[in-house]
């Protein structure tokens, strides 16, 4: 138990680092107060430019990526054969920083950049099926908030089937204990989604576009 508390403790740390909100303050602006007041990619993209966009995903995805190595440097050789799920542990915990900084009043991001740099760093077999759909939905409807719920419920069933199957040298409690976490971050993604979804379903999202000219 300590072993997890230790890995959402660093994972969080990790994800105070809010690149967007950074971003926006070099820029003289508090990106949580334009847009849809939401410190992450998208919204650094819409209020901020490409520029924007680019260095916020990279640096959310980035932070991520370091939470997991952090966990699989410090209990490589000490947790057993559970190693996965306490990787799995500190990119949650990442995502809670990033989405929950207390610095910020705990009005931070969506967790989707995030979300991205643990499934690189935590099992990059997973990555390309979430990202085939995610920018297949994308070209399809340009709803990158549709887009990121796909990819979250693809990591998820992924996740399931890759354990299913024997893909994690775990104990089966570790396993289903990774089933769970995995499942709470979906369960938070569709609910840090949620005026979004509500938005989707009445045919008014905002729609992303990469090129001005197909606007």
């Amino acid at each position: 138990m300590l072993a997890r508390i230790i890995c959402l403790a660093v994972g969080y740390l990790c994800g105070l680092f809010q690149t967007s909100y950074i971003y926006g303050k070099k820029s003289g602006i508090d990106i949580r107060q334009y847009g849809s007041g939401n410190a992450g990619t998208t919204n650094a993209l819409r209020t901020l430019g490409k520029k924007a966009g680019a260095l916020t995903l990279l640096g959310d995805c980035l932070k991520c990526v370091i939470a997991v190595l952090i966990a699989r440097f410090v209990f490589a050789g000490h947790a057993g054969t559970d190693l996965p799920l306490l990787e799995l542990y500190a990119g949650a915990g990442c995502i809670l920083g990033h989405n929950f900084p207390f610095y910020l009043k705990f009005k931070g991001g969506k967790g989707v950049a995030a979300s991205v740099g643990l499934v690189l760093a935590f099992d990059i077999r997973l990555f390309p099926l979430c990202a085939i759909l995610f920018f297949t939905v994308f070209f399809l409807t340009h709803y990158v908030s549709l887009c990121s719920l796909v990819a979250y419920l693809t990591f998820l069933v992924s996740l399931i089937v890759m354990g299913i199957n024997g893909g994690y040298d775990c104990t089966q409690a570790a396993l289903y204990e990774m089933y769970i976490v995995g499942g709470a971050l979906t369960l938070l993604a569709y609910w840090k989604h949620r005026q979004n979804i509500v938005r989707l379903i009445h045919g008014n999202e905002n729609k992303i576009y990469l090129s001005k000219k197909n606007k």
